[in-house]
């Protein structure tokens, strides 16, 4: 057998020696930043927190950041608003992630329209913003359970904001699809999102240690990897902290900057400081005063902040609408729901307009950023439409015929555990319960929020938080006991979170005797809800209507949709529908007086077409060219007839899918061969508007005004 030596080998082992030499030397002069992608060759470190500062790969940054959230403003409206807080110095926006409207079902994701959250992010960057996400899972928001699925309380031992399994399982889940989303959006992938937060304001309810340590690990096992930070007022700061995680601080006055610089520095030593939420204005409850805060303050606020070192996020920058029934409520002492406004007196307005404190701040913003601001954009006009009156009515009485068959159930059941949508019970509107009774007596029991109780069809008062009894007057004979229940808005910032069902709550009790064998239905007034009614079922408005009930008519524009407000002087309580749009409710307690109508919710014109009655829809007189179709040619109508069909006078023309059933445009006898096209005369746009439906619950008004002026209602200081 061959043996090897260096003796016997010198020459071999000398070249062994000088090709690992050579190797080395070719491999230190290999430029290795070539095998990163060119759009990520300098984003290596992202945003860190070193001594002091906060440093953006090897820059000191400053975060001076705003919160708009994009589910509270209309999708077309996205670029004004971000071009404006641009505008105003700010270099990040700061937005939630509302889990309840991703997943309004089990299992079933919308990122989609007004839901888009990548769209929006991209935006961000194509403006020039970076980005701190807020995807919770809990976000607070005065948003209904601070933006946790209403499914989730179907589980009677549901523990929220806990590692308990049925809420881990759910979030687990939630967070696969979501962070599948958010992941390519970082920096270190070449995204503005600079910064991820770990829930929010944990520290304030602190229920299970175990948790926030959770909802981090939840967040980097799906490859978050940027700075991750937590969200605390002051009397939760002690409690939130999380090991490996930045603490910032969210307050209002002056007098809270000492928790900058002693708290902070106490719990985590020298890190860099930064007020997660400066408290721009306040949210309004229904029943309370408009809040304010003078925008003086607010920028001596914002001075002494930045001047503490610290960096800084708006909240809100932008406050927005809380459209359809997304608004959240407070219950302590009180239960006290949310405003549809989510106007928060932030720096700009509900409708994106700029106010006192927006130039303030701007000056301000600008004068620390070194290099000119860019213009801010011109505002949006608004319009005072002509007055609607309603036309065609349907008592809700009326309605319940063509809802279906109601759900019978020997006991009351909450509106969570409603066997509807798929399982998933019935999020938000209201619920109508029904039984019979052969006696008068004391009706009793726990109604969330707001129950309105009728004798047949007779009103005879309300149930609520404060007011759990009420008499039932004499009756004779069969008798239907009616209670309509409007979820109000769950609670979203407090202990009882977990206590959040909607509906009748347990058992109600007529002379202490529990009342069996109810019809119960869900009335979510979803778009889907409306389909139900076709033109058929609405009759003309009576001189004294049957309450509650639903109102049509129509808003006249004959130019470009601009934004308005409506004004429902005369009418008590309910929600307005514009377009199959949920603009939120109105009620006469205040303080809010107006809702926003956002002009892209408009339609430029619609043809009334007569077809056994007035038929309004939007402006496309016909649909696309299909066999068998009609088709828009010039000012008339094209029909299309299907290859070897027989002609038919009949043809249907779809509404929108939100509005009632499509009905029957009559047509002359064609003599023609099949396939080919003849046209027939379009009736001419009348510029008659979109449709507008209130569903009002104990008084109608006169008329729908709209003014360009918004009435939020009496001002009160913020103290």
């Amino acid at each position: 057998m061959t043996t090897w030596s260096l003796r016997r080998r010198p020459g071999r082992t000398l070249g062994l020696l000088l090709l690992v030499a050579l190797g080395f030397l070719v491999l230190r002069r290999l430029d290795w930043s070539t095998l990163v992608p060119l759009r990520l060759r300098h984003r290596q470190l992202g945003l860190q927190a070193k001594g002091w500062n906060f440093m953006l790969e090897d820059s000191t940054f400053w975060i001076f950041g705003g919160s708009i959230h994009y589910f509270r403003v209309p999708r077309e409206y996205w670029r004004d608003r971000l071009l404006k807080m641009k505008a105003c110095g700010l270099n990040t926006l700061t937005t939630y992630v509302p889990w309840n409207l991703h997943e309004p079902e089990r299992g079933k994701f919308d990122f989609s329209g007004n839901l888009d959250l990548e769209a929006f992010v991209l935006m961000a960057a194509e403006i020039g913003l970076w980005v701190i996400l807020r995807p919770g899972p809990y976000i607070c928001s005065e948003m209904d359970l601070g933006g946790l699925p209403s499914w989730l309380l179907q589980d009677p031992g549901m523990r929220l904001r806990t590692t308990y399994k049925g809420f881990t399982e759910a979030v687990d889940l939630y967070f696969d699809h979501l962070m599948s989303r958010v992941v390519p959006l970082q920096y270190k992938r070449g995204g503005p999102i600079i910064a991820v937060q770990v829930e929010n304001e944990y520290g304030s309810y602190n229920k299970d240690p175990a948790y926030m340590p959770y909802v981090k690990k939840a967040l980097e096992d799906r490859g978050i990897v940027e700075l991750l930070l937590t969200s605390d007022n002051k009397d939760g700061l002690s409690k939130g902290i999380v090991q490996g995680v930045l603490a910032t601080i969210n307050l209002q006055s002056t007098h809270e900057l000492q928790l900058l610089t002693t708290f902070l520095f106490n719990v985590q030593g020298t890190q860099p400081k930064m007020v997660m939420e400066y408290w721009t204005g306040w949210f309004d409850s229904w029943g309370g005063p408009h809040n304010i805060l003078d925008s003086s303050e607010v920028l001596k606020t914002v001075s002494a902040i930045v001047d503490a070192g610290s960096s800084i996020n708006l909240y809100m920058f932008h406050g927005g609408t809380n459209f359809g029934f997304m608004n959240g409520a407070m219950h302590f002492h009180d239960y006290k729901s949310d405003v549809t406004s989510y106007d928060y007196d932030a720096v700009l307005t509900e409708a994106g307009d700029y106010t006192a404190k927006y130039m303030k701040l701007r000056d301000f913003f600008g004068s620390i950023s070194g290099i000119p601001l860019p213009p801010p954009p011109d505002l949006l006009p608004k319009m005072p439409y002509e007055p609607v009156t309603p036309v065609l009515y349907l008592s809700l009485w009326d309605a319940l015929k063509y809802l279906g068959e109601p759900i019978k159930s020997e006991k009351p059941i909450n509106m969570e555990n409603l066997p509807v949508n798929g399982g998933n019970g019935q999020s938000f509107g209201y619920i109508l319960y029904e039984t019979s009774i052969t006696s008068s007596g004391i009706l009793s029991g726990h109604v969330h929020d707001r129950g309105q109780v009728f004798v047949n069809t007779v009103s005879i008062g309300f149930l609520d938080y404060k007011t759990t009894k009420i008499a039932v007057p004499l009756i004779q004979g069969y008798t239907v006991l009616r209670i309509l229940v409007e979820n109000r808005g769950r609670v979203n910032y407090g202990e009882n979170i977990d206590d959040q069902r909607k509906g009748l709550i347990g058992n109600l009790y007529l002379n202490d005797s529990p009342l069996k064998k109810f019809r119960i239905y869900s009335l979510d007034m979803k778009k889907s809800f409306f389909q139900r009614f076709g033109l058929d079922k609405w009759s003309s408005l009576p001189e004294t209507p049957t309450l509650p009930a639903f109102f049509l008519g129509s808003l006249s524009i004959s130019s470009t949709p601009c934004d308005t407000f409506l004004k429902l002087e005369g009418w008590e309580k309910g929600v307005v529908f514009i377009n199959g749009q949920n603009l939120g409710r109105y009620w006469n307690i205040g303080p809010q007086k107006t809702l926003y109508l956002p002009g892209p919710w408009l339609s430029s014109g619609i043809n009334q077409v007569g077809a056994s009655g007035p038929f309004l829809f939007p402006k496309t007189p016909c649909p696309p060219a299909v066999p068998g179709s009609l088709r828009s040619g010039g000012g008339a109508c094209q029909r299309v007839l299907p290859p070897s069909s027989s002609l038919q006078t009949s043809w249907s023309l779809s509404l929108p899918a939100w509005f009632p059933n499509p009905f029957l445009l009559t047509l002359p006898p064609l003599s023609t061969s099949p396939g080919s096209r003849t046209d027939v005369s379009c009736p001419p746009s009348r510029a008659l508007s979109p449709q507008v439906i209130v569903f009002e619950e104990t008084m109608a008004g006169p008329a729908l005004q709209f003014t360009e002026t918004p009435h939020l209602g009496r001002n009160q200081y913020i103290k």
